[in-house]
């Protein structure tokens, strides 16, 4: 009997990934899709859910997704998709990266009380979650308000494309700020004091019974994060260190994010980054170069690059700091520096961003002894060695470098029986391929940057 084939597939921002794996972890085939974004305002990002679905339906029939025997989902959260009563959207779907809600959030925080959202939810009230878009659409678009009926998020809209099914999972659900994160449902609380109609919204489903989760939380499943234990550091356009949880508890300033894993009964915090591995593009299509060129003049350079820091806050930052108006800066120049001294100062940098988020994940008891590398950065071995000295612990990466989409292919596996469990399902397909070690040396080095680093923030604090 032929290995049983499962598929992922995500719904990111710039187009669709899909996967199909084998039940013992080998990729069978791959296919990407992209897709428009559109600008309608400064700072304001939507795109438009059909074509979401026909880049999936191509990426799937690219992947035999037909003869699969399962199908996970995962894709960008917090994204907006309203829909009258016969399911039709009624507008371009408002993105995670959608900026026009600050006035929203102030009033969220307003009727809720930041104290009380922050323990029902476990955040603070954020322009990238869904909440605020539905008060926006309610105060400016009122026509369209008055013909909703239901809300989806992006993955899920694709999900009722296929299945005619509106459902989402805890995982994604708990990134929209209606959900009562600690219980695992929807808060009506929440929803009463904003007054969202509690039947616009889908069931919600544990993420092992539905094959689905946010984007962060299938790729931690992807590299072997289940439970407690190793960390989840993502280098990609943002960056991302997450970790699992075995209760729920908030950080009481909400500097992290805490929503569901992946995972039944288990919670994950994690804190994000907006500039990692997009801080290293912007400095290359600003002095050329080719990525391999950079990185091998960077290496030429000591650890701490003679006192050069970068601040990596090129478009404002969310951890630890949640302040959009702050500035990323080079600090320490000397006519010794040259372009690999910048590149290395951006590495270090963007490291110590990374740190600042370790640090409030160990506030909440994490203590990690590895970290699983993932995204475009993963692949430098330079910069790896500089987080893993910056954080202190070894970093590995795994066998497979999938993303999401593999491990939302886990999840589908799960949800149709391939495997017993989450654990079951990492244990059979997920493989480290090699780990980097902290450099001792470095590590006392980069313990001073790191204090140098930190003191530098309120000299660009809410710089506009």
């Amino acid at each position: 009997m032929p290995p049983e084939r499962i598929v992922g597939i995500d719904v990111g921002t710039t187009g669709v990934k899909a996967v199909a794996v084998s039940e013992s972890g080998e990729v069978l085939a791959r296919a990407e899709e992209e897709y428009p974004l559109s600008i309608p305002e400064p700072g304001w990002t939507e795109q438009d859910p059909e074509d979401w679905w026909a880049a999936s339906e191509r990426a799937l029939a690219a992947v035999g997704a037909a003869e699969a025997a399962s199908l996970g989902l995962t894709g960008q959260m917090h994204g907006l998709v309203l829909l009258d009563e016969a399911d039709r959207v009624l507008r371009p779907a408002i993105l995670w990266n959608d900026q026009r809600t600050a006035a929203e959030c102030a009033e969220i925080e307003e009727r809720i009380g930041l104290e009380r959202l922050i323990e029902l939810t476990g955040n603070r009230a954020l322009t990238g979650f869904t909440a605020p878009k539905l008060l926006w659409v309610r105060r400016h678009e009122p026509d369209v308000w008055a013909r909703a009926a239901h809300m989806l998020l992006p993955k899920d809209y694709v999900r009722l494309r296929l299945t005619g099914e509106r459902a989402i999972d805890v995982a994604e659900a708990s990134g929209t700020l209606l959900f009562d994160v600690a219980r695992r449902r929807w808060s009506e609380e929440v929803c009463d004091a904003l007054e969202i109609p509690a039947d616009w919204l889908p069931p919600a489903h544990e993420s092992t019974e539905i094959g689905g989760a946010g984007d962060q939380q299938a790729g931690a499943l992807g590299v072997g994060v289940v439970g407690p234990g190793p960390l989840s550091v993502v280098l990609g356009t943002s960056g991302v260190v997450f970790a699992a949880l075995p209760a729920y508890r908030a950080e009481p300033e909400a500097r992290v994010h805490v929503f569901c894993h992946a995972v039944p009964d288990t919670w994950e915090a994690m804190g994000v980054m907006l500039s990692a591995a997009g801080s290293l593009r912007w400095l290359r299509d600003s002095v050329g170069g080719d990525y391999d060129e950079l990185v091998a003049e960077a290496t030429a350079w000591p650890a701490g690059t003679e006192g050069l820091t970068f601040l990596p806050y090129l478009q404002g930052e969310r951890t630890p700091h949640a302040d959009p108006d702050a500035r990323g800066a080079f600090e320490g120049l000397s006519l010794r520096h040259d372009r690999g001294a910048l590149v290395r100062a951006v590495l270090e940098g963007v490291a110590y961003g990374l740190r600042d988020s370790l640090e409030l994940l160990r506030a909440l008891g994490v203590e990690p002894a590895v970290g699983r590398a993932s995204g475009g950065g993963a692949r430098s071995e330079l910069w790896l060695k500089i987080v893993a000295s910056v954080l202190g612990i070894p970093i590995e990466r795994t066998a497979v470098e999938e993303g999401a989409a593999y491990g939302a292919a886990l999840l589908g596996g799960v949800a149709a029986g391939v495997f017993g469990s989450a654990q079951e399902a990492v244990d059979a397909c997920v493989r480290v391929r090699d780990t980097v070690e902290p450099d001792p040396e470095w590590q006392r080095i980069y313990d001073e940057g790191y204090r140098r680093f930190r003191s530098l923030y309120p000299a660009i604090k809410g710089v506009t």
